[in-house]
């Protein structure tokens, strides 16, 4: 029996030495995955063209995790030559920099959706969300009828004003605004709409969603959500065009 060997073999006699050699080694490898998360501001540098969710897109991306979408489908495309033909330029951790939880994943039941947003059109969406078989007839995916439902955006304007104090970078006019934004993202013809592209960017998708701009419902926020996915900064496909061919 090597040295090494007949050490573990020795200690795995002594519970209580197995329990602290079991601790150090558990302490050692949580120390080398923790410890670079606190250089990371330093490490990562945010795009300057990155910016954050709509109030409509974060009630969609609330809707996403109520959902346990992110349970099948990762936001992480890896660089390797086969998934960025797949799916797009790979994913940057600087993409994540305003998400609170960050919906990376590594569980690919269904494909990878970091890049999904404009890949499919909204009435795409909402057929596949209601009954995927409409669309994918080998999908296993559930349905969600119910997404057709009224959303409650109550809560949406004291989640913005965590988000800002978390860091995420939405000024005062966005955060006064979210009730009025949250709606006139679905509604492309009312008044309130070229406020949310004077806030948000002239990239911001404005129209309704789930094709019927006379309700908000929770199959707006979810396909606006899904529409957002790798368009809110082009820092991924700049990074992409720039390697050797």
């Amino acid at each position: 029996m090597i040295p090494i060997q007949k050490l573990h073999y020795n200690l795995e006699k002594v519970s209580m030495g197995l329990v602290v050699a079991i601790i150090v080694a558990a302490s050692i490898g949580g120390i080398v995955e923790i410890a670079p998360l606190f250089t990371i501001k330093e490490t990562v540098k945010v795009p300057d063209d990155l910016r954050p969710v709509t109030p409509l897109e974060l009630a969609g991306r609330q809707i996403y995790i109520r959902e346990g979408c992110y349970a099948c489908h990762s936001q992480m495309i890896r660089s390797l030559s086969d998934e960025i033909d797949r799916y797009g330029p790979y994913s940057l951790a600087a993409e994540s920099a305003y998400d609170h939880p960050m919906l990376w994943g590594s569980k690919r039941t269904g494909p990878d959706l970091a890049r999904v947003g404009g890949k499919y059109s909204d009435a795409w969406h909402v057929k596949h969300l209601i009954n995927p078989r409409h669309v994918v007839p080998a999908s296993i995916m559930p349905v969600y009828p119910w997404l057709m439902e009224t959303l409650d955006t109550r809560l949406l304007s004291a989640e913005v004003s965590t988000l800002h104090r978390l860091g995420v970078p939405y000024d005062t006019s966005q955060i006064d605004n979210v009730d009025k934004d949250v709606l006139a993202q679905s509604q492309p013809d009312s008044a309130d709409a070229k406020g949310v592209s004077k806030r948000y960017g002239k990239d911001v998708a404005i129209r309704a969603f789930d094709g019927d701009p006379e309700r908000l419902t929770e199959m707006d926020a979810l396909v606006a959500y899904l529409q957002s996915l790798g368009t809110r900064t082009k820092e991924p496909y700049k990074i992409l065009s720039e390697r050797p061919k």
